[in-house]
C-alpha cells in the first residue's frame, strides 16, 4: 500500500515503479497520536516527512508565548523540505492534530534521489511555491481582511483540502480546537466564536465539534472576497 502511495504524492510524478520501489526502500514509518509532536521549532532538521493519513498543524511561538498557527497539513502533503535546500534549524514546531501516519525520508537519501531524477526538484519547488502562496495570501488577509472574512476563507480552504460532498453540504472534518482554528486565522477565540455564530444564524454553516458543514459556500465565498 505504502509504495502504491508514493505514486500519488506530487512530489514523486515521474517516478518509475522500480524508482518508487527503491525510494520506498528507503523509507520508514511513524505514528504520533493526537497533540505529539513530531519535532519542535529550532531542532536540526535532518529528514523529510510525508503525511499518509491524518493531519499536521505547523505552529510558531513567540517571545511572549503566543502561538501562531502557519499551517494545517494533510494526506500527500510534506513536511520539512525547506532545510533541505537551506540546512538549520526548524522554523516550526509541528504536531498532529488527530491520529498520524508519516512516511519519513532522510535528507541524503533525498538528495541521491534528486541528483539521480532530476525532474523531481521541479515538483519539490512546485510544493514550495505552493506553500510560499498560502502564507503570502494569509500575511494580506491579516492586513486587509476582518475577522469574519478570514474565517470564512480558512473554511473554503479546509473544505477544498479535506472536505466531503454530503446531502447537507460540504463535511469539513478538520480537527482543530476552537483555540486551533482562532491561531489559524490570527484572532482571539471569542471573536473567532462570534464569527461561527453570526454564521451558524445565517444558515451558511453547521458546527459539529472539530468539524463544520458548510451549508453555503456561496454566501461564505462572497464574505471571504
Amino acid at each position: 500500500m505504502e509504495g502504491n502511495y508514493i505514486s500519488q504524492v506530487p512530489l514523486f510524478e515521474g517516478l518509475d515503479e522500480e524508482q518508487q520501489e527503491s525510494l520506498h526502500s528507503k523509507m520508514g514509518q511513524s505514528t504520533l497520536r493526537r497533540g505529539e509532536v513530531l519535532f519542535e521549532e529550532g531542532d536540526p532538521g535532518t529528514r523529510l516527512y510525508i503525511i499518509t493519513e491524518g493531519k499536521v498543524k505547523l505552529g510558531h511561538t513567540s517571545i511572549d508565548g503566543r502561538e501562531n498557527l502557519l499551517a494545517v497539513l494533510g494526506p500527500g502533503e510534506i513536511i520539512g523540505e525547506l532545510t533541505l535546500f537551506d540546512p538549520g534549524p526548524r522554523s516550526t514546531t509541528a504536531t498532529a492534530v488527530s491520529p498520524v501516519t508519516l512516511l519519513h525520508l532522510d535528507h541524503a537519501d533525498l538528495v541521491t534521489t534528486l541528483y539521480n531524477n532530476p525532474s523531481m526538484s521541479k515538483h519539490m519547488l512546485r510544493a514550495l511555491a505552493r506553500r510560499l502562496r498560502r502564507t503570502n495570501e494569509s500575511l494580506a488577509d491579516l492586513v486587509f481582511s476582518d475577522v469574519p472574512g478570514r474565517v470564512a476563507k480558512a473554511l473554503l480552504d479546509l473544505a477544498e483540502r479535506f472536505g466531503s460532498n454530503t446531502e447537507n453540504g460540504v463535511h469539513v472534518p478538520h480537527d482543530l480546537t476552537q483555540e486551533e482554528l482562532a491561531q489559524l486565522v490570527g484572532a482571539s477565540r471569542e471573536t473567532v466564536n462570534k464569527s461561527l455564530a453570526d454564521f451558524v444564524s445565517r444558515g451558511w454553516i453547521q458546527l459539529e465539534g472539530r468539524a463544520v458543514t458548510l451549508i453555503d459556500i456561496e454566501r461564505l465565498a462572497r464574505r471571504a472576497r
